[in-house]
């Protein structure tokens, strides 16, 4: 009796975890990524950076901070520019717990890349380790978004906006 008891016990214990073995389909291959917007389409813009910013977030990442800035053909153009860069600013001073993505694009490369300068001016070296930078953008615009966060101690990457 006691053999049949135990017998019983263990099929008890086994049995979830041989229920619990999930099927194997067909390996899944990772998509190319989208091409950028050869316009001011605010909404291919956005559409674009959903498909871009999360294979730069990596594994349990938070949601990110994205900072889209219009084209300059919107009307109110300055005044987005203005309000955006200083939530960029704000937002960073606050401090950006590592781990987090920070993912700047326009189709005003110089403009948004202003912006990255202007909103990093006053980050104290080497106090945003682990906080990743992504820029997507112009290439020669690249340069001087990297030379102003690199003292912060970002993972910084650029994606040319082509």
């Amino acid at each position: 009796m006691k053999i049949l008891s135990r017998l019983m016990l263990i099929a008890c214990l086994v049995l979830p975890f041989a229920a619990c073995k999930k099927a194997e389909g067909p390996v899944q291959t990772a998509s190319a990524p989208m091409s950028a917007p050869k316009n001011d389409d605010i909404n291919a813009w956005r559409t674009y950076l959903q498909d871009i910013v999360p294979r730069y977030m990596g594994a349990g990442a938070n949601p990110p901070y994205v900072y889209l800035l219009p084209g300059e053909s919107t009307p109110d153009f300055n005044d987005v520019y203005m309000r955006l860069a200083q939530k960029a600013k704000e937002d960073i001073g606050r401090g950006i717990v590592s781990g987090n993505l920070l993912a700047f694009a326009s189709p005003a490369s110089a403009k948004a890349a202003d912006m990255v300068v202007e909103a990093f001016k006053d980050v104290p070296p080497g106090s945003m380790k682990g906080v990743k930078v992504l820029f997507i953008g112009k290439s020669e615009d690249n340069g001087r978004v990297k030379a102003a966060v690199a003292p912060a101690g970002v993972d910084y990457t650029f994606v040319e906006a082509k």
